[in-house]
């Protein structure tokens, strides 16, 4: 790899036609309005760049992404409250807007929002040791980040309600299995294979493979935002209610939440 070039806590580095973007905030790598707006400003830079083919979105450290920053000047709930609109969303729609294919390397945690991070890819690689919860119900809140839509529109609406209603943990084998990731390999070559993949993607014609992704995901961006924005209203009015408070309160200490539907 050549240098790394740095988009806050994102570095980007290059093998060849292929673009390694990889977070920077290990362990948990959780994202906040900054971190998602830096990963938009990678994501744009490589896509005015025309020997870039294909993009892998991986990690540094033990987890993809353990969900949201919360508390401190850039927890996006707290922003979206005071601006009545969340601009974390903002940020997360700009990363569907390209016309490069990005693989996701999975090797560790994806959590809420890490989820949403996930399906901004095209093809993701996992491992069984890694974990994803859709936990946003068991907080008392509605899902975001687009998830109520790519979601579903990956794994089908059944498999989607599971997760999204229960918020249960599955592993990378499971996740395999219902469709949400498309390769599982042992951990230590997750990221490995994720650059294989994207390696042989850019040997194909660059100017046919941005085409076809623009013929598949031409709507996605509009899809996204359009989910997004109904995310925001239904999580406003929720985030008032006990339940959250309580759902917040039960998940930082570990235990299970009394929820009273109030």
């Amino acid at each position: 790899m050549n240098e790394v070039v740095q988009f806050g806590d994102v570095g980007v580095s290059r093998l060849g036609h292929v673009a390694v973007v990889e977070l920077q905030r290990p362990p948990d790598n959780s994202i906040d309005v900054v971190l998602v707006g830096s990963i938009a400003d990678a994501f744009e830079s490589l896509e005015a760049d025309p020997t870039c083919r294909a993009i892998v979105l991986c990690s540094a450290g033990k987890h993809f992404c353990a969900g949201a920053r919360l508390g401190g000047s850039n927890d996006p709930l707290a922003v979206a409250a005071t601006l009545g609109h969340n601009p974390l969303y903002t940020q997360a729609v700009r990363l569907f807007e390209g016309s490069i294919p990005v693989i996701a390397a999975i090797q560790g945690a994806a959590i809420g929002a890490g989820v949403g991070l996930a399906l901004v890819a095209d093809i993701r690689v996992t491992c069984s040791e890694a974990r994803f919860a859709v936990n946003f119900s068991q907080l008392g809140f509605h899902p975001g980040f687009g998830i109520s839509f790519t979601l579903p529109r990956l794994i089908g609406e059944a498999h989607a309600m599971d997760l999204m209603y229960t918020g249960r943990r599955i592993t990378g084998d499971e996740a395999l299995a219902i469709g949400l990731c498309e390769r599982l390999v042992v951990q230590d070559d997750v990221r490995a294979t994720a650059i294989e993949i994207a390696t042989q993607i850019s040997g194909s014609a660059p100017l046919a493979v941005r085409s076809i992704r623009r013929t598949l995901r031409s709507q996605l961006a509009g899809q996204v935002k359009a989910a997004t924005d109904h995310e925001h209203s239904v999580q406003s009015v929720l985030r008032a209610t006990e339940d959250y408070d309580e759902g917040v309160k039960a998940y930082a200490e570990r235990r299970p939440a009394d929820f009273q539907a109030r």
